[in-house]
């Protein structure tokens, strides 16, 4: 049995799967955690990187392995290959002000044209941005600009401070991903190559910058070092949403909801997308193909708030949903319970309207929830069509996806048949596909399975009373 290794670096923690090259089949997994907060020393993802793989058995029989990696986090090093400072995360919104100076100094249009997406506090530039005004001497040391699962790789490799890895702090050795690239905004999907103004105008000069690495495309072997066996092959790793997107087997045609903490609305397309108002990010995905994605603040705790309320758990709350009738018998819930990104409402609160004598009920309410979120993610959804996207079937993901209410009601809603994946760690299977394909050159088609699904079954009514509120809102 030949095994390969899939690992998903997220905000919250480090997860390993091992999985067999032939059938797909998770062997074995390990996890760590990750400390909180929006600045993070990525040691501390490397330490939880180790701990994970000793989790999950070691590598000692492992052919090949890749690393997937929460998108946009700044990594800054110096000429010695040392971190800096503390890793500003993509949730870290102290750019916002520098992603303004940016657009104001290129415009919206031209970074849409140059790079595939409008910048937000999220995107990498702006962290560089923040960087270059708020702390100058640490800018000025910067020597190469690194994503974690840059980051990551390259010390898995075998690299970093000459101290701590026997093949020294090679900055040339840096690869990353057509998936991550496309995240920090000085790199153009359509493309491929870095905007070098866009980078020297956030960071106040030049620096090293990872390789693109290609779908398949191997970012080297292993040496041995901190319990790390030799000749271990690498990929090239990806974003988050591409890691994902590669697990679940996406291909044109498809598009991912994923309800997490927050949303988000994702296609695999064969053309880039560019949309100059900054709503649908124009990312690439991690098998040469492109990822337009669109991200709401607000998801699974919006369920959270009202099954509390009612005093129920999630499975309640979808029994009670079910028991209503599509459009809740006229009670909407605008989900802004912390502004919104999409449409863009930073300082929005959320609203419950509609109410009479009639449907002021447990099951109305119910309703009213799950219908409120998946018209946000909705509303995502048609941004994304908007640009031509196709959309034959909705994957939907995430742990409010296994409610039966909410993937019912959702093809009610999104007007596309629903499929509902079974439960699992999808951007470490995704990382692991990348380890596959790197191995053998060939991309694995393994199975993947569905838990439930959905025709396609419009209700107006839903969409309807929903964009009448939203549009009564003051912008």
């Amino acid at each position: 049995m030949t095994l390969i290794a899939g690992v998903d670096s997220s905000t919250q923690s480090c997860k390993v799967l091992i999985r067999d090259l032939e059938s797909g089949v998770v062997v074995r997994e390990g996890r760590a955690a990750h400390p909180e907060g929006t600045s993070v020393d990525p040691t501390a993802w490397w330490n939880a990187l180790l701990a994970a793989i000793a989790a999950a058995g070691g590598l000692d029989d492992v052919a090949a392995v890749s690393i997937g990696g929460q998108q946009h986090g700044m990594v800054v090093l110096d000429a010695d290959g040392r971190i800096i400072r503390d890793a500003l995360l993509w949730n870290d919104t102290r750019s916002a002000d520098a992603a303004r100076d940016l657009i104001a100094e290129f415009g919206a249009d031209a970074l849409a044209d140059r790079t595939g997406s409008v910048p937000v506090a999220s995107f990498t530039a702006t962290k560089l941005r923040w960087l270059r005004d708020a702390e100058p001497a640490n800018a000025a040391r910067v020597a190469a600009v690194a994503l974690p699962h840059d980051w990551l790789t390259w010390r898995l490799l075998g690299y970093g401070p000459a101290t701590e890895s026997p093949l020294g702090a090679d900055l040339s050795a840096l690869t990353t991903d057509r998936s991550d690239a496309s995240g920090t905004s000085y790199w153009s999907p359509a493309s491929g190559e870095y905007d070098r103004e866009v980078l020297i105008a956030a960071l106040g000069h030049d620096a090293v910058l990872p390789r693109v690495l290609g779908p398949s495309e191997r970012a080297g072997e292993t040496v041995v070092h901190h319990g790390v066996p030799a000749g271990i092959v690498v990929g090239p790793g990806a974003g988050d949403n591409a890691g994902a997107a590669l697990g679940l087997g996406a291909v044109p045609g498809d598009v991912v909801v994923s309800i997490g903490t927050s949303g988000t609305v994702f296609a695999v397309t064969e053309q880039p997308v560019r949309d100059v108002t900054g709503t649908v990010a124009g990312f690439a995905d991690a098998s040469g193909a492109f990822l337009p994605l669109v991200a709401t603040l607000n998801a699974a705790r919006v369920l959270d708030s009202i099954a509390r309320v009612l005093g129920v758990g999630h499975e309640e709350l979808g029994r009670l949903a079910l028991a209503a009738q599509p459009g809740a018998g006229g009670v909407v819930l605008l989900p802004y319970f912390e502004g919104e990104r999409t449409p863009n409402l930073p300082n929005a609160t959320a609203s419950l309207t509609g109410l009479t004598l009639a449907s002021t009920t447990r099951e109305d309410l119910a309703r009213a929830a799950i219908e409120g979120l998946l018209c946000g993610l909705a509303d995502g959804f048609d941004a994304i069509r908007a640009h031509g996207v196709e959309a034959r079937r909705i994957l939907l993901v995430g742990g409010a996806a296994q409610n039966e209410a909410v993937s019912s009601i959702a093809a009610q809603v999104f007007g596309a048949p629903v499929v509902v994946p079974q439960p699992g760690e999808y951007v470490a299977a995704g990382a692991a596909v990348q380890a596959a394909w790197a191995l053998t050159g060939e991309r694995p088609e393994w199975p993947l399975t569905l838990v439930s699904e959905h025709a396609a079954d419009v209700r107006p009514v839903i969409r309807e009373q929903y964009a009448a509120r939203a549009a009564a809102l003051p912008q």
